[in-house]
């Protein structure tokens, strides 16, 4: 079990607050394990396991409490038999009916702190805002970032060089679990493949009632085999034409918000740096996990120059920052980067293997004329920094504490 310290630094301010704190990300991304870390610190400090009731609602012995009433009840009689305050665990919460009511009520009947997870970015959206408003705090859990996979990759194979385990990355990407069946090809993608189906049969299909199956796998192909390259409903319409099916563009957004609902994918919106707007149309979408890519769809070699921005994109939304693609003309920049006051741009591409290449890169930011930071980052060993553009082997950008 590694730290994941990028996130206890962010929950530790609230630990024994009477704020909610709900942790949210796609399914098997390390959720769990965060509320274990917790519960170490917890004990850590001074507080006695006594003091702590866990329930993981994927557990059958607790489908007796998928309602609020049942929950409730349990409770409230579990925590009478308590000394002192009582930490309640509660894993995958949208498995409970009603859960909203609940929750708010142990935070106003018992001297409590609260941590849930769930796997639906809509579990803090409508009823949940109405209940608890300004009474929680998110945070959202992502797979391991390449510096988490090396830690926990250099514990199996202690003498792999860092471009040797990156390359492992590449195919494996950061589900957590891979660790436990040592990264081995065969079960990684088995286990990658599987997670997919249950995140698609679990939190897209049963979630939303979704009745043409066959329709949603299609959207995901075509979204997977389009992943980092700006495309619209339209574009899936006339795809979807093409396998002899007449789609609606509405069907397509929906089928395409359920996803993102489930975190497989996150949609990034193209902002016009000229007219300083978000464009309505186009929009880009990556996976959150690039190792599920390779395991349902393939290609993550073969597609290399997709899978670096995938890995990038991750990064700088695991980092905090918000991110768009920026257009400046009929020039787009892979990403623009904000984080309170700080602003950065980023450019990825596989290799600088070419004159034509290098100008394209670096030359997209000749019309940026703030100051900012601008990086290009890419594979090549050497540093090809200029003009004060910071070029970045995509390894060292990914382990770097901070971008300079």
């Amino acid at each position: 079990m590694i730290k994941r310290e990028m996130y206890m630094k962010r929950i530790r301010p609230f630990i024994g607050t009477d704020l909610i704190k709900v942790m949210t990300g796609i399914r098997r991304c390390g959720k769990s394990v965060m509320l274990e870390l917790i519960k170490q610190e917890l004990i850590e400090s001074g507080i006695k396991p006594e003091q702590f009731i866990s329930i993981n609602f994927e557990d059958m012995n607790y489908a007796h409490l998928q309602t609020a009433q049942a929950l409730h009840e349990a409770i409230t009689k579990l925590a009478a038999g308590i000394e002192g305050k009582v930490y309640l665990f509660f894993d995958e919460i949208q498995e409970v009916e009603g859960w909203e009511k609940c929750i708010n009520s142990f935070r106003v009947s018992l001297d409590c702190d609260i941590y849930i997870t769930g796997s639906n970015a809509k579990l803090l959206s409508g009823e949940l805002a109405t209940y608890l408003g300004g009474r929680y705090v998110e945070f959202i859990i992502y797979p391991f970032s390449f510096a988490e996979f090396l830690e926990l990759y250099g514990t199996i194979t202690p003498d792999e060089s860092i471009p040797k385990c990156f390359q492992k990355y590449l195919i494996s990407g950061g589900m957590p679990y891979l660790a436990n069946i040592r990264y081995a090809d065969a079960p990684t993608k088995q286990y990658l493949h599987d997670l997919f189906n249950s995140v698609q049969l679990k939190d897209i299909v049963k979630r939303n009632k979704i009745r043409d199956v066959d329709l949603l796998e299609r959207i995901i192909a075509y979204v997977m085999a389009n992943v980092g390259n700006t495309f619209s409903a339209t574009s899936v319409t006339k795809f979807l034409k093409s396998e002899r099916r007449t789609v609606a563009s509405e069907t397509i957004m929906n089928y395409l918000k359920y996803c993102c609902d489930a975190y497989l994918f996150y949609q990034v919106k193209r902002e016009d740096l000229q007219g300083k707007q978000i464009l309505a149309s186009n929009e880009k979408y990556y996976i959150a996990d690039h190792g599920i890519r390779e395991a349902v769809f393939g290609g993550n070699i073969r597609q290399i120059n997709l899978t670096l921005e995938n890995i990038v994109y991750l990064e700088l939304i695991r980092r905090g920052y918000k991110v768009t693609i920026g257009k400046y003309g009929e020039k787009e920049i892979d990403f623009v980067c904000h984080k309170q006051e700080d602003k950065l741009y980023v450019q990825v591409t596989y290799l600088l293997a070419s004159e034509e290449t290098i100008q394209r890169e670096f030359g997209v930011y000749n019309s940026i004329e703030d100051n900012y930071p601008k990086y290009v980052v890419s594979l090549d060993e050497l540093d090809m920094s200029q003009n004060g553009i910071k070029h970045f082997n995509i390894r060292d950008f990914l382990l770097a504490q901070e971008w300079k």
